[in-house]
């Protein structure tokens, strides 16, 4: 298959891309590594009339920490800088073991942890993974910038709250201020680097005495969700085998997933709880071990 005819145009900066998304009425599409948006091109699912290709812009492949302890990852950040970058590995440590299970190399490649967010597939890793760790994202627009809490940004299937002449520009991930942490990330696919039928995101932190949990799932609903129930029930508990298999039916028990040609509703839950116990069992151990 070819993509129907369209339109193209190389931006400098995140302004030019702004203007020429404005100047196509809100018609146009950001191209940054293609992995999503040019099979849908290619067979027709998608005809964008203009096509604003990104990779120009120097300004979104920044990788910074600020001041305020926060990571700042750039949207032109590939899935295969993300993987192996020491900084995340220092300081969000969950979102590069997430991205070394997107996809096969040659995606980890070209894909950009700005186009996963923006694309939004309800089964995608990044994006799960800001939502657990409360992301916010940046976008441009035509007057002004403004930053998006991930929980406000994933609408639905493939839909954000990202307008459409808006360019996303960064994630922000903020420091948890946890003095000790443990994660991991679990997902079952039919194969290795195939599309996740569930994903879990876990993350425990330790103030003190006391411990929390952050967790997240993808595929178990038209966007990434928080298990808000399970959160709770660990909050303050032993972080034990009996309260991770309680928090995996608690998951469990919260979801409404869809059914397809990937897994049953029933399916989908039941790996959602297993997947949740052994996350957080993964994590509890790097968690002592820090």
């Amino acid at each position: 298959m070819k993509p129907a005819s369209f339109e193209y145009v190389t931006a400098r900066t995140v302004e030019e891309a702004v203007r020429a998304l404005a100047d196509s009425e809100g018609e146009g599409k950001c191209l940054a590594g293609g992995q999503s948006l040019v099979p849908l091109m290619n067979f027709r699912l998608a005809r964008p009339p203009l096509l604003v290709d990104l990779g120009q812009v120097d300004e979104l492949r920044q990788l910074r920490h600020d001041d305020d302890g926060s990571l700042v990852v750039g949207a032109l950040v590939t899935h295969r800088e993300v993987a192996g970058s020491p900084l995340i590995a220092e300081r969000v440590p969950l979102l590069a073991e997430a991205a070394r299970e997107v996809g096969h190399a040659a995606i980890r490649n070209r894909g950009t942890i700005g186009g996963s967010f923006a694309h939004a597939d309800p089964v995608a890793e990044l994006p799960c993974v800001g939502l657990t760790l409360d992301a916010e994202i940046v976008a441009a627009g035509p007057h002004r910038r403004r930053t998006i809490a991930a929980a406000d940004f994933f609408q639905g299937p493939f839909t954000t709250a990202l307008a459409a002449d808006e360019v996303l520009v960064e994630i922000r991930f903020p420091a948890s201020g946890a003095e000790r942490s443990g994660w991991a990330f679990c997902e079952l696919a039919r194969r290795r680097g195939d599309l996740a039928v569930v994903g879990v995101a876990a993350q425990l932190e330790r103030r003190g005495q006391r411990l929390s949990a952050r967790i997240g799932l993808a595929g178990v609903a038209g966007r990434p969700v928080r298990a808000v129930a399970a959160e709770a029930g660990l909050s303050g508990a032993t972080p034990d085998a009996a309260s991770f298999r309680a928090a995996g039916e608690a998951v469990a028990a919260s979801l409404a997933p869809p059914s397809d040609i990937h897994g049953s509703a029933a399916l989908r839950r039941r790996v959602a709880s297993v997947l949740t116990e052994r996350a957080l069992e993964r994590a509890a151990r790097r968690l002592e071990a820090a």
